[in-house]
């Protein structure tokens, strides 16, 4: 057998690991040693004394030293604080109020929260999962329909894979290369833009089926000016300020990542704490939780290298570059093959392993389409919130199916999805028709 054709026997046998269930790091680490012993096998050589081995160390000690991923788990723990705050029930309900006026107000909220919240926290699971059992009682107890509320909590929960601090966009930046600060730029107007477009359809609907989205009863919505300035000051004002300071002074050049980080973990300890919900007990689950994902980000990185640099050393991206590149394709029928790619493995697979295994593979495929790498990562950010909404595999839904009353179904939560799936659909389209969405600020920023 051929080397390249070990490679792609080599890749095979990854997919029907990680689709049977194998742990993503420790099988990209066991295959990249098992099939780069024979890659790199000797006979006079002496067991340990093959290659390897040396790649292996090697290569854990340029993950664990780099300096991109130092705001990884800094982040993650400035986003479990604020998750434990207790700050989100107080900023729904002054958003909720403070949008009365505006039709599927209780949507627009949720939408609004949502956001803001994904912005400091980043993580998918705990926004669906907070606002499932917050926004999602009230929409159903307000008469909203089942399935447009079921979508504004699964659509408007999966924003923090886009909008920075996004840690997907950090992992994909130490992948490709590429600044940090330069892609969070990037992400602003698509990530808010996506935003925008799910307000406007709540807001629609709200016009042309009030039924679906009726409005809040009088007696909820009858709130001074001066208590209505009150909540604000004490729930949407604080966090505001933490985002903003921290998303500031990366994209104008005041701090590095990893220092904004530091700096926004710090400020989310003092909003706990202001809020009187930094317990010990919140404080050591924050930090078991930020130290078991920011372990599982780092595994993966070393076990992705060394699976990458064995297949490279077989032939297998040659392999795969000169296939695609023999089809012939044009630059938009390439994305669209690559984008298709991505959201096919979107169903059975997390983020991080597409990031960190499968878009390493249309990386060096780029220059070659004129691609820029920005453009690209901030597509694959926007795609792979389709893969969280789109059954079968929609982890969204499965997230609010969770925490919902027994009797919505899943079925009803999948329905109530697709509206938002087609609106990122739009978006992504948007994105290839005018590539200026994703790189107008980047070069008014840093020319």
């Amino acid at each position: 057998m051929s080397n390249p054709a070990v490679a792609m026997t080599m890749l095979a046998i990854l997919v029907f690991a990680i689709m049977i269930g194998f742990p993503v790091a420790f099988t990209l680490m066991a295959l990249g040693v098992g099939f780069g012993f024979y890659a790199y096998f000797q006979p006079a050589q002496a067991f340990f004394d093959n290659r390897v081995f040396f790649l292996l160390t090697q290569n854990t000690f340029t993950v664990l030293n780099n300096d991109a991923l130092v705001s990884i788990p800094l982040f993650l723990l400035m986003g479990y604080l604020v998750e434990r705050a207790n700050i989100l029930d107080n900023l729904f309900k002054s958003l909720q109020v403070a949008l009365r006026g505006i039709p599927a107000s209780l949507a627009v909220a949720t939408l609004a929260t949502c956001a803001l919240f994904a912005t400091a926290t980043g993580i998918v699971g705990a926004v669906v999962t907070l606002m499932g059992m917050l926004a999602f009682p009230q929409m159903l107890k307000a008469g909203y329909d089942r399935r447009l509320a079921a979508g504004v909590v699964c659509a408007g929960g999966c924003l923090g894979i886009l909008i920075p601090p996004s840690i997907m966009l950090i992992v994909y930046g130490a992948m490709a290369s590429l600044s940090v600060v330069k892609l969070y730029a990037a992400a602003m107007v698509p990530g808010f833009l996506l935003a925008g477009m799910y307000i406007l359809y709540v807001v629609a609907v709200g016009i042309l089926k009030p039924q679906m989205a009726p409005p809040l009863p009088r007696e909820q919505s009858q709130v001074g000016t001066a208590e209505l300035l009150g909540m604000l000051m004490k729930s949407f004002l604080p966090l505001a300020l933490l985002i903003l300071s921290v998303l500031g002074a990366i994209l104008f050049g005041l701090a590095t990542p990893t220092e904004a980080a530091a700096v926004g973990a710090f400020g989310a300890a003092v909003l706990a704490a202001a809020y009187r919900s930094l317990t010990w007990k919140a404080l050591r689950e924050s930090m078991f939780l930020t130290a078991r994902t920011s372990a599982m980000v780092c595994w993966l990185f070393v076990g992705s290298a060394t699976f990458a640099s064995v297949f490279a050393y077989l032939g297998g991206n040659v392999l795969i570059k000169e296939f695609v590149l023999g089809l012939e394709l044009s630059p938009i029928t390439f994305l669209l093959l690559s984008q298709a790619i991505i959201f096919v493995l979107g169903w059975p697979l997390e983020w991080t392993e597409i990031i960190v295994i499968f878009v390493p593979i249309f990386l060096p495929m780029l220059p070659h389409f004129g691609i820029d790498p920005m453009v690209f990562g901030v597509l694959v950010a926007i795609n792979l919130q389709t893969a969280f909404l789109s059954p079968p595999m929609a982890m969204a839904a499965y997230y609010l199916k969770g925490v919902s009353p027994p009797s919505v179904l899943l079925t009803q939560i999948f329905s109530g999805c697709m509206p938002f799936v087609y609106i990122v659909l739009i978006t992504m389209v948007i994105m290839y028709v005018f590539p200026q969405t994703t790189l107008w600020l980047p070069s008014v920023l840093y020319g």
